[in-house]
């Protein structure tokens, strides 16, 4: 029913034409006929109007810190959510680039019908010798030029062989031409292929290579040189797992031989050409490298190893257990021995040698590492240079030993492997790594440490060997 009211000016009540009609509908009655209610307003003339006050209310302060409150508790519900999803976008990324790695690998292999040599590089005679050995100080010497810029030594890793395969192609043509950059920029003078990985004012052993990092890994800079989260696997044993078939000189001796062929069951192989052939194994149950964390500086078991000279004659149980802080085992306790600071795991990415870009599949994934503290002349206790138990030469350096690397990661609960059909997966650190108080295989070995014995150390250990015809009867 429609009600309408006239009001009138009483000013100027024929001002008609500035009349406001106003309408109401009253919509709960029944409508029986139209009964308007107009209401006429006609504003006054010359009058002012009359404004009423609107009265504003704010916050009360308790209503205030209740707010703020409610948003503190809802930012501190996202904020670990937020972290957890950047770290599983950092850890995709990772997963990423190791794919690439696995391509590179499998690109390599369709280009030269062979993987990537692990410790290959150049070699040669002294300089003027007729000598059929490799002797000389040119080859073993860390002084100034020109004797370190002959030849590398054949201390180079099996990433340096994939540059041109993770487009890289720029820093494979400064390797491969002679004088190279040195590392400030400057004009150099290199031969190709560049001098021992250890020499930091080469320019391109210095560079930071994306691929080859895990966004996970915070590490950057000095001390190291260009770093590598991704590192070769050698199988189940450390012993020989340096110099390979090789002596001091690079002569290849066949005591040297047996002993390698015995103990170095993984994929890379020291000196040694290895193709897709000799996984025996099936490329989808071989790891064929491994995730690593790189040294921060902070005596972190898993990226700055133990150096005991005990580490290859005995299990390696003691090194997961010994010397480690009784408030943070994931640190060594003060005064252990351990590497120099610029030989952090990682640190360097064409440096072939066991500490910084290896891995071994002995003590599981996150464990603690450990490697052999020979110093220039100096061998294992008790056991004469040369022998199968050695770990690198008797002229060798604590960072050139190996040891016992299991892989490692800043991810919770595990870390990355590539497998030998470029598949990466995610291993956690209680996958079955076996007895850990027994020896790995080797070639004097007898019962379950002689040569051909399965892995001591579980399914962990059988992933890592190539050719040992476990059966892998659980998926990863």
């Amino acid at each position: 029913m429609m009600e309408a009211t006239v009001v009138s000016d009483t000013v100027n009540p024929n001002r008609s034409k500035n009349a406001q009609v106003v309408l109401s509908r009253r919509s709960h009655r029944r409508f029986t006929g139209d009964r308007l209610r107009i209401i006429l307003y006609f504003p006054f003339q010359g009058t002012r109007l009359m404004r009423v006050p609107r009265i504003s209310r704010g916050f009360t302060l308790v209503e205030l810190l209740v707010v703020i409150g409610i948003v503190g508790v809802l930012v501190g519900l996202l904020l670990p959510a937020v972290q957890a999803a950047r770290e599983a976008a950092r850890r995709m990324s990772c997963s990423n680039n190791f794919k690439q790695i696995g391509l590179a690998i499998h690109n390599y292999h369709s280009a030269f019908k062979q993987l990537p040599r692990h410790k290959g590089g150049t070699s040669g005679f002294k300089s003027g010798s007729n000598s059929s050995s490799l002797s000389g100080t040119e080859y073993w010497s860390d002084d100034d030029p020109p004797y370190s810029h002959q030849t590398n030594r054949e201390e180079l890793s099996m990433l340096m062989g994939l540059t041109p395969f993770i487009e890289e192609q720029a820093l494979w043509e400064q390797i491969s031409n002679p004088n190279a950059p040195d590392t400030d920029g400057s004009a150099g003078d290199w031969n190709a292929m560049g001098p021992t990985p250890n020499r930091s004012n080469y320019g391109p052993w210095s560079t930071e290579i994306p691929t080859l990092r895990c966004p996970s890994d915070p590490g950057v800079g000095i001390p190291s040189m260009g770093r590598t989260n991704y590192a070769a696997c050698l199988g189940d044993s450390p012993n020989r797992g340096s110099a390979g078939a090789t002596d001091q000189y690079l002569n290849r001796g066949i005591n040297e031989a047996l002993y390698t062929r015995a103990s170095m069951r993984g994929v890379f192989v020291p000196r040694q050409t290895t193709r897709f052939r000799d996984i025996l194994d099936g490329l989808a149950n071989t790891i064929i490298a491994g995730e690593i964390a790189t040294d921060l500086g902070d005596m972190d078991t898993r990226t700055m190893p133990r150096s005991d000279s005990s580490v290859l004659s005995d299990a390696p149980y003691p090194c997961n257990t010994l010397q480690v802080d009784a408030d943070r085992p994931q640190f060594w306790a003060a005064g252990t021995n351990v590497l120099k600071v610029a030989e952090g795991r990682g640190y360097r990415w064409a440096d072939g040698n066991p500490v910084f870009s290896v891995m071994n599949t002995i003590l599981p994934p996150n464990a603690k590492t450990c490697v052999g503290n020979d110093t220039r002349g100096a061998t294992v206790v008790g056991v004469p240079a040369g022998s199968e138990f050695t770990h690198a030469t008797p002229t060798s350096a604590a960072r050139q030993t190996s040891g016992f690397l299991p892989p490692s990661s800043r991810h919770q609960g595990g870390c990355h492997v590539l497998m030998g059909d470029g598949a990466v997966q995610f291993v956690t650190d209680s996958i079955d790594a076996g007895d850990v108080t027994e020896h790995p295989v080797h070639f004097s070995g007898v019962g379950g440490q002689a040569p051909g014995s399965k892995s001591p150390f579980g399914l962990w250990g059988a992933l890592g060997t190539r050719a040992n015809h476990e059966v892998i009867d659980v998926e990863l």
